[in-house]
């Protein structure tokens, strides 16, 4: 397989990845060509490489700098924008945790915690199957942010340190 064989088979296979993690195919994409791009590229660079619309690169690029894994590079000279990702993969995955648990878990925590004051009779039990279930959601929703929130604060070394000992 040549060089850029693997690339294309590697952007192919993150942009399927993506729709399973909520994300469009063509966002994934944009992301893989940028992170093994050797060095910052244009929308028309982008454009060539994937075969989409400039409105679609735009679009793309812009969502992946509001995910913060992607940002704009200004080149002397240069009228174009240009754009690149984080190579640095710990720190995608801490910026895409964070996003992923702004966009998904935090949501559910409020509407948790709103619908846990309900008022009504706790004698009646469909209120209180309701209410332990709430409470269930509630105390899984929180351990899952408290393990979202130790993991951003992890240092990868430490990470790696733990799930080795897991493993052990």
């Amino acid at each position: 397989m040549t060089l850029d064989e693997a690339k294309q088979y590697l952007i192919q296979a993150w942009g399927t990845l993506g729709s399973s993690w909520g994300v469009s195919r063509t966002m994934a994409q944009v992301h893989a060509l940028l992170l093994v791009a050797p060095s910052a590229m244009s929308t028309e660079d982008i454009m060539e490489a994937l075969q989409i619309s400039r409105g679609n690169v735009n679009m793309n690029v812009r969502d992946l700098m509001d995910w913060g894994i992607v940002k704009k590079v200004l080149k002397p000279g240069e009228r174009k924008e240009f754009f690149e990702a984080d190579k640095d993969i710990w720190k995608v995955a801490i910026q895409i945790t964070k996003e992923r648990k702004k966009r998904e878990l935090e949501p559910i925590l409020r509407v948790l915690e709103e619908i846990s004051t309900i008022e009504a009779d706790i004698t009646d039990p469909e209120v209180k199957q309701f209410a332990e279930t709430v409470e269930n959601l509630k105390k899984f929703a929180n351990n899952a942010d408290s393990t979202l929130n130790n993991f951003i604060r992890a240092e990868e070394s430490w990470f790696w340190a733990g799930i080795l000992k897991l493993i052990k």
